[in-house]
């Protein structure tokens, strides 16, 4: 799944969406695509992080106390 990076607005390869549907986790596992050349991964807070139209993540996947 790819997602936007909030400060430079570039895309972000998530490589462990399990990690992305916890809200128990702060971070999640990806790569960022920029360059001609395959980053390495790299933790990625979920804060920092959208969905490429601007949309920000639902809150259930980064609140642990949502319901």
């Amino acid at each position: 799944m790819f997602l936007n990076h909030r400060d430079d607005n570039s895309l972000v390869e998530v490589l462990n969406l399990i990690q992305l549907f916890d809200p128990f986790s702060e971070t999640v596992e990806a790569r960022l695509h920029a360059g001609e050349e395959l980053q390495d991964p790299a933790p990625f807070k979920k804060a920092e992080l959208s969905f490429p139209s601007g949309e920000a993540l639902p809150r259930c996947w980064t609140n642990p106390t949502y319901r």
